[in-house]
């Protein structure tokens, strides 16, 4: 039996030589700049958390005078102030108030400002423009001025001390931005899907409901966020439209801790930790649309 043996070639040829890096490409961050735009987010990220730990902290102390006193808390920790808030106030019955009001802000200001927005995005009827630009006017009233005439028309109504009026007035608050959020968000969408709803027999409506919003879902998170927190942060009208205490919101609510010579800042402390639970949890269900980014929904399909 035979064998071949293959010989090497005697000159082969050496690796082509990396070429020579030439510098940064415009844009681009330098070791320097990484850090110095790093140093910056995690500066901004401890000044924004700051408040929230700093009223943590205070609500874990059980004296009301501890605020006074900041640096005896941490000996004597203890969730005495928790209990006493879900125990001893109506505290459950202002979450139930609270998501009532906040839920329905949501639902019926988006579904507003959805159709809004989307009207003056793709019709062009008298009057478009200056629609978008009434609404934006609404916002420059300050809410001192619209309590009283607001309180006479639900008044006559009769919606004073139930849901609805809240609901309402919260809309008046929260559709005019939410309109022109979804506005810009529908005027970037092609226009050629709504030729081809037309084509496969859709009405506008249909063409709106099945294939828009689908496309829309970024921006509709983002209104329902902003309409969630308006309602749940409101005071002015929630205090003077709610006359039952059982229907308090959370708003109101804090306001019973606060009496004519004291105010008892550790339940205060407490409760404002308590509120905050159900708008992180609705952030978390609408983070994902949120970070998505507001043009991202145009591109699918």
């Amino acid at each position: 039996m035979s064998t071949t043996t293959l010989a090497k070639p005697a000159d082969a040829p050496a690796p082509a030589a990396k070429p020579a890096r030439q510098g940064r490409r415009p844009g681009e961050r330098g070791p320097l700049g990484t850090v110095l735009l790093h140093a910056g987010l995690m500066a901004a990220s401890l000044i924004a958390l700051a408040p929230v730990a700093w009223l943590v902290y205070l609500s874990l102390g059980p004296d009301k005078n501890d605020y006074l006193h900041p640096g005896g808390i941490a000996g004597k920790m203890s969730f005495s102030n928790y209990g006493f808030v879900l125990q001893h106030t109506e505290f459950f019955s202002w979450f139930k108030s609270t998501m009532i009001v906040a839920l329905g802000t949501t639902v019926v200001g988006v579904l507003l400002a959805a159709t809004t927005g989307y009207a003056v995005s793709r019709m062009r009827f008298p009057g478009h423009k200056q629609l978008m630009w009434v609404l934006l006017l609404t916002q420059a009233f300050p809410i001192a001025v619209l309590i009283v005439p607001m309180y006479q028309i639900f008044s006559d109504l009769g919606l004073i001390d139930s849901y609805w009026a809240l609901i309402l007035v919260n809309c008046t608050t929260a559709v005019p931005y939410s309109a022109w959020l979804l506005k810009g968000y529908f005027d970037t969408i092609p226009i050629e899907i709504d030729e081809a709803g037309r084509v496969d027999g859709l009405t506008p409506f249909g063409t709106f409901f099945r294939l828009i919003l689908p496309l829309a879902r970024p921006g509709l998170a983002v209104a329902a966020f902003y309409n969630f927190i308006t309602a749940v942060a409101e005071v002015a009208f929630a205090t003077t439209f709610m006359l039952d205490d059982s229907k308090y919101t959370f708003a109101v609510g804090l306001q019973t801790f606060v009496s004519e010579h004291d105010a008892e800042w550790n339940y205060m402390a407490a409760t404002a930790v308590l509120i905050a639970i159900p708008v992180s949890v609705f952030f978390y269900l609408v983070q994902k649309n949120l970070v998505t980014g507001l043009t991202s929904g145009g591109t699918k399909g």
